[in-house]
């Protein structure tokens, strides 16, 4: 017997269902009816996987010391289970359940492991790198409503890897460069200075890397820049801009890359004027992005 369903006798079928159904009533008294539904599901869908695979013991063994790789190195500056959820799918799975398609609002995609709270407020025109080393790149664009109707004071959070590929709390020596937030004006409009986006692999120093190299995935995230608009009245949006003619738009390991969010990088030489007259002695680039929010549920 290889193990294949069909060749599974009727009473070693039962008695595996005997063992679901055991579980599944002992979350009877579940006081909260949404817990149970999950407790239940996750028990339904778990056993079926195990059955289907017919799953070894090692194979149990190695999941569960895999597990226990993915939250040692996990801590206050890196979150490994998001990763794993990131390489999965599951992250973008849960953003697509929880951001329906609604009119024109533009589309959510993954938060990403790397969003810090506490930003500094760079302000209209500001420079979110702060140092970061890249190619200036000059972001604007308008925040509206599915109407058109701008939205004056949304909060923009905004954050992205340096052309190294790294974020900030990869370095370990508390910089705090390429995030920030601002508000837009009465207009709904906002604009600053940040880098123009680069390919990057996620950290696959871990046992997420493990898993990509075993499966024979890249690592390598499609150039993108975070952003995150919280507006009263409206539901809060966490997308990136995505540029144009990226070689991993297609093989993006989040499969975060939705193609609404494709943009158009448009290069400058290092003569032509920027928009606030700030002096910049290289090429530099620029990215219009406008932004539309979907009503709060």
């Amino acid at each position: 017997m290889d193990g294949t369903p069909g060749e599974i006798s009727a009473e070693q079928q039962e008695r595996e269902a005997a063992l679901v159904e055991r579980v599944l009533a002992s979350y009877a008294d579940t006081p909260d009816p949404r817990t149970k539904q999950l407790v239940e599901a996750l028990t339904r869908h778990l056993h079926a996987f195990l059955r289907e695979t017919r799953l070894t013991e090692e194979e149990w063994k190695r999941a569960i010391d895999f597990l226990t790789a993915v939250g040692h190195i996990t801590d206050d500056r890196r979150q490994e289970f998001i990763l794993l959820s990131d390489v999965l799918g599951a992250s973008m799975q849960t953003i697509t359940i929880n951001n329906e398609a609604y009119a024109n609002a533009t589309e959510a995609t993954v938060f990403g492991p790397f969003f810090v709270q506490g930003s500094p407020d760079i302000g209209p025109g500001g420079d979110v790198a702060h140092g970061a080393p890249g190619e200036p790149c000059w972001v604007e664009g308008t925040v509206t409503d599915t109407d058109g109707k701008p939205v004056a004071g949304a909060r923009l959070e905004v954050w992205e890897a340096d052309s190294a590929g790294r974020y900030d709390v990869q370095y370990g020596d508390e910089r705090v460069a390429g995030r920030g937030h601002l508000h837009t004006d009465d207009q709904g409009r906002y604009c600053f200075w940040a880098v123009t986006p680069t390919p990057y692999p996620i950290p696959d120093d871990g046992p997420v890397g493990e898993l990509l190299r075993a499966t024979g995935r890249s690592p390598m995230r499609a150039s993108h820049l975070h952003l995150m608009v919280v507006a009263e009245g409206y539901r809060t949006l966490v997308t990136h801009v995505f540029p144009r003619g990226d070689a991993h738009l297609d093989s993006d390991s989040v499969f975060g890359v939705r193609d609404s969010l494709v943009v158009d990088v448009h290069q400058q030489i290092p003569t032509t004027p920027t928009p606030d007259g700030r002096e910049i002695a290289g090429p530099w680039a620029r990215i219009a992005f406008d932004l539309v929010l979907a009503p709060e549920r």
